[in-house]
């Protein structure tokens, strides 16, 4: 559906508010690593590609990158989750107070390391990638400091985003606690899921999963707009949340509101380099709308736009207020 001009001016207003945010992420905290080089051979030990490393970073990834996407766009936001008391650790808090992101929230653990992605990148390609994590649900004692921070700070944030990565951060005892929480406000809860255990999302305002992971969620195969449009009605009843997003990769999105008919958003991306984090930036840029008082529809067409540009982008990548506005121009 194309925007008129009176929605392009509605939609840069509110981007201009985007500043006033102050948003909340809960989830499973993950350190980027892309070591990045190029390809000219193959090995003559085995058929890989040699690649000669040029240079590597490490950045926030998980729901440390849907933080540093609230503050590419002019928010502020607090990350909530547990990391390792090692030295990747160390420097994911450094990366963090690069951002002037408070700290509070992040619980460090002497048997869990800090999660760690190395993506190997030759001509814009991923080689290959391996993880080192330890995964599975949190011990009383770091749940426990956990709900002690939400308990103290919850009523500071416009928004809470559940990040799921599905690596034990978030269980049902957490979400139990911050839906006790919640229902004393009109903070808005949203939540990008994993398919599995999703019935401990129900109650949540709105789920942002993709298509692959709707399927799982909702049970069926999904093939047609009518398809789309039946498994979001049955996420949206199964976990009585107020609206469903599903982001579709090159389709764009389809937005489900109790009620209403399903309103669809094609793309926005001119080239796709790399899907990394776009999740990411959809759940960053849905919570900032709403936090800035846009309905969903609204919200998710900034979402939409904001997918658009980081999918343009080779590794974790983010999409800035500048390049937002100019998009919806």
């Amino acid at each position: 559906m194309p925007l008129s001009t009176l929605d392009k001016k509605a939609l840069a207003r509110a981007v201009k508010k985007f500043h006033t945010a102050n948003i909340l992420v809960i989830g499973d905290i993950i350190v980027d690593h892309f070591i990045w080089g190029s390809v000219s051979r193959i090995s003559p030990e085995a058929p890989v590609p040699v690649v000669n490393v040029t240079h590597e970073n490490l950045m926030l990834g998980g729901s440390a990158n849907v933080l540093h996407n609230i503050y590419a766009q002019g928010a502020k936001s607090a990350l909530c989750g547990v990391i390792g008391n090692d030295a990747m650790g160390g420097h994911l808090l450094k990366l963090l107070a690069d951002l002037g992101s408070p700290t509070s929230g992040i619980v460090r653990s002497d048997n869990r390391p800090t999660i760690l992605k190395t993506r190997i990148v030759a001509q814009h390609q991923q080689v290959v990638r391996f993880d080192r994590e330890k995964t599975g649900e949190l011990s009383k004692a770091r749940l426990l400091e956990v709900k002690r921070f939400l308990d103290d700070h919850l009523r500071d944030f416009d928004a809470v985003i559940v990040s799921d990565y599905d690596k034990g951060m978030i269980s049902p005892a957490l979400m139990n606690h911050l839906r006790t929480l919640l229902t004393q406000s009109k903070i808005p809860l949203l939540v990008d899921p994993k398919p599995r255990h999703c019935e401990r999302f129900k109650g949540a305002t709105i789920i942002t999963p993709n298509h692959h992971e709707a399927e799982l969620m909702s049970g069926m195969k999904i093939g047609s707009e009518k398809e789309l449009a039946t498994a979001a009605k049955k996420m949206q009843k199964m976990l009585d949340c107020e609206a469903v997003l599903i982001t579709r990769g090159e389709a764009g999105m389809a937005l489900y509101e109790k009620g209403k008919p399903l309103y669809t958003i094609p793309t926005v991306a001119k080239e796709v380099y790399d899907v990394t984090g776009a999740g990411d930036t959809v759940a960053a840029t849905l919570a900032l709308g709403l936090a800035v008082g846009l309905g969903f529809a609204e919200a998710a067409t900034l979402a939409n736009f904001a997918a658009g540009i980081v999918v343009g982008k080779v590794g974790t990548a983010t999409a800035s207020t500048e390049e937002l506005l100019r998009a919806i121009a």
